[in-house]
């Protein structure tokens, strides 16, 4: 293994075994309560950002692509806590749009229902990195504690790939999983659309093109989802520095997706600019506090109810962006995980009453 990478594991551990140190412990370290917005930040998440700000590592915006995305992948994978049990994982491939698309398909230890509610899974990462083998903890986690078959999705990232290239994959996506449904032990009446950041932008943007199909989406899941290019929001200014995802960060990411600035007001890129949110899938919106995109995660779910569509949105007010990576580090953020999975079962629970 290169030095950086032991250099980089190493730090990550320290950084874990740092941030599980008790909370009275931590509240000294850490220092005063920082508060933004009149919100206060979760105290042991303040400790991982001081720490991850010690650790000598560049930020996003002066790495490569392939350090970002391999650098993303392990930090996933070193604060996402123990794998949570399921009862299988299937990798396989499926036709794109522009050749074969990898899929990862979980299913739930000890389910018994014949057919099974599904949650089509579309990773963070700016559309630029993530991956199937980063987004394992996630995936397992939410498959296991959802009853839900997961399926996830290695849409094309860039820069290699520019919008609307995973756009079209997450489509493609869930025309695949609508028309083999029945065969894989799915209900195609009950498949949710769901991501995290750049994830949860692509399931937003493909609910909005999959609603005139025959079977469109059971309900969209969107978590601390990003909306709008414009990056003009109030939260953009007062948490674009120093809460992991930045503003440059940001700007990074939509250098290497978007084709251009004319990219920006197109709806497939920032679903908050459609002119019509009508007879969407009911959605469940998740932002959390100290995030740039807060605010137009708040500003599409009440586009979406302006427009009648039943939506939930419920703030982590004391977490940051990505918080989804960090289960087993931040007990808030485990927290919100199971906050967020009582109210996807909750939901799916009323569909046909």
């Amino acid at each position: 293994m290169p030095l950086k990478e032991i250099a980089r594991e190493l730090q990550g551990k320290a950084a874990n075994l740092a941030v599980r140190m008790p909370i009275a412990w931590v509240n000294i370290l850490a220092g005063p309560s920082v508060a933004v917005d009149g919100r206060t930040l979760d105290g042991r998440t303040q400790w991982l950002l001081q720490l991850l700000a010690r650790s000598g590592q560049p930020p996003i915006e002066q790495t490569t692509v392939l350090e970002a995305r391999a650098g993303y992948d392990a930090f996933m994978l070193e604060m996402g806590g123990r794998a949570a049990p399921i009862g299988e994982m299937v990798d396989r491939t499926i036709a794109g749009p522009a050749g074969r698309l990898r899929i990862r398909l979980y299913r739930p230890a000890g389910a018994v229902a014949r057919l099974l509610p599904a949650i089509l899974y579309f990773h963070g990462g700016g559309w630029v990195m993530g991956s199937l083998e980063g987004y394992d903890l996630v995936s397992r986690y939410f498959c296991a504690r959802a009853g839900c078959a997961l399926v996830a999705v290695d849409y094309r990232l860039a820069p290699e790939h520019k919008f609307p290239a995973a756009i079209d994959d997450a489509v493609a996506a869930h025309r695949w999983l609508q028309a083999e449904a029945m065969g894989l032990g799915i209900d195609p009446a009950r498949i949710v659309v769901a991501g995290d950041s750049a994830g949860g932008n692509i399931a937003a943007v493909a609910a909005q093109l999959l609603r005139g199909e025959e079977r469109p989406p059971c309900l969209q899941w969107l978590i601390f989802p990003a909306t709008d290019f414009s990056f003009d929001t109030p939260s953009f200014r007062s948490c674009g520095e120093g809460f992991m995802v930045t503003r440059a960060a940001m700007e990074w990411f939509r250098g290497h997706y978007l084709n251009g600035q004319a990219d920006i007001g197109d709806p497939r890129a920032s679903p908050l600019k459609a002119n019509d949110l009508s007879g969407l899938p009911p959605a469940l919106v998740y932002t959390a506090g100290f995030d740039p995109v807060r605010d137009e995660g708040q500003a599409y779910a009440d586009r979406l109810t302006a427009a009648g569509v039943k939506t939930i949105h419920h703030e982590f007010d004391s977490l940051i962006h990505g918080f989804v990576g960090l289960r087993g580090t931040v007990s808030a953020a485990a927290r919100a995980m199971d906050d967020m999975v009582a109210g996807l079962r909750h939901e799916l629970a009323q569909l046909g009453r």
